[in-house]
């Protein structure tokens, strides 16, 4: 860390000139597509408080996307939603003790997920450098956009209130819920140690996967560093950004070896919006403190999601 406290650590990751441009390109394409969702009750998962159904919704590049939907069995107003993302590895949960709250939440699994890889499966470790040196062919151009279509399906639905939507995840979750409130206007989002933040930084800050993928790739090609650096500088957490307005809380572990606090600093400190707070957990690794922090997570939300103001 060269003497630098984490707090202050920088990037060298630096934002493109097009980059709104790009991504601004990319949602008109995307918006373009018809959602095609469907939605079937699963009489097996559901319980007789949390209604589950079987969500498939149409994604860009013709891929079929899945998910999970957990409502309250009684409801009698339109509700306020959670869009949750996963993690890099991990399979997206079945969210009912949120529908138990009196929220719609949405679970959605992106690309290469086990139930969304029938026409895109680079596999795990694979996904962070499948066509790495091109940005129009980048695993996470598709995978961020299913993120922000899974936001697009809970907007959709008649038993949401679409002005009272949040995002939240951690790890990869924790990018994700960067992108998508960039791309989208969430009400509020919660991150936790937020991976895809700062890559060409984090590779020298740790050398345990997932960022090990790219280190991995640049001693296979090493030629092509500037172009794998150019790639990514569109898919960075921070310079997602100066796009985010919405009240948002990250939450990071200070002794993280996985997703270096140093680039969740760094993407906290790139966030616009003027509500917004870190939580540093001492003495956690990548679990960024999540048992004291759940209950943080769940009075923001209370206060952000449920207040109809």
């Amino acid at each position: 860390m060269n003497g630098i406290a984490i707090q202050d650590y920088g990037t060298s990751m630096a934002r493109p000139g097009d980059f709104d441009a790009f991504w601004d390109d990319v949602l008109d394409t995307a918006d373009r597509i018809p959602l095609n969702s469907s939605v079937a009750h699963s009489t097996l998962r559901s319980t007789p408080e949390v209604d589950v159904y079987d969500v498939h919704f149409d994604s860009i590049d013709g891929v079929r996307i899945a998910g999970w939907y957990c409502l309250p069995a009684k409801r009698t107003e339109t509700l306020p939603a959670i869009l949750q993302v996963p993690g890099y590895i991990g399979e997206p949960r079945l969210p009912k003790q949120e529908a138990l709250r009196g929220y719609a939440v949405f679970s959605v699994a992106p690309r290469g997920k086990l139930r969304s890889n029938g026409q895109f499966n680079p596999g795990y470790p694979g996904l962070l450098t499948h066509n790495i040196v091109d940005r129009h062919t980048y695993s996470y151009r598709g995978f961020y956009i299913d993120a922000v279509r899974g936001f697009d399906f809970l907007a959709s639905r008649t038993e949401v209130d679409s002005e009272r939507i949040g995002v939240t995840g951690s790890s990869q979750g924790g990018g994700l819920t960067f992108v998508v409130a960039a791309l989208r206007d969430p009400r509020a989002g919660a991150a936790g140690a937020p991976y895809l933040c700062g890559f060409m930084d984090a590779i020298q800050l740790t050398h345990t996967y997932p960022y090990q993928e790219i280190r991995d790739y640049l001693r296979l090609y090493p030629e092509r560093e500037s172009a794998v650096s150019r790639t990514l500088a569109y898919f960075d957490g921070i310079h997602f950004g100066p796009r985010i307005s919405c009240p948002i809380i990250v939450n990071v572990g200070l002794q993280d070896n996985i997703c270096p606090p140093e680039t969740g600093y760094a993407a906290y400190r790139a966030i616009a919006s003027n509500d917004k707070r870190i939580y540093a957990y001492d003495g956690h690794g990548h679990d960024a403190g999540v048992v004291e922090h759940g209950a943080v997570i769940h009075a923001f939300f209370e206060k952000h999601l449920k207040n109809h103001a």
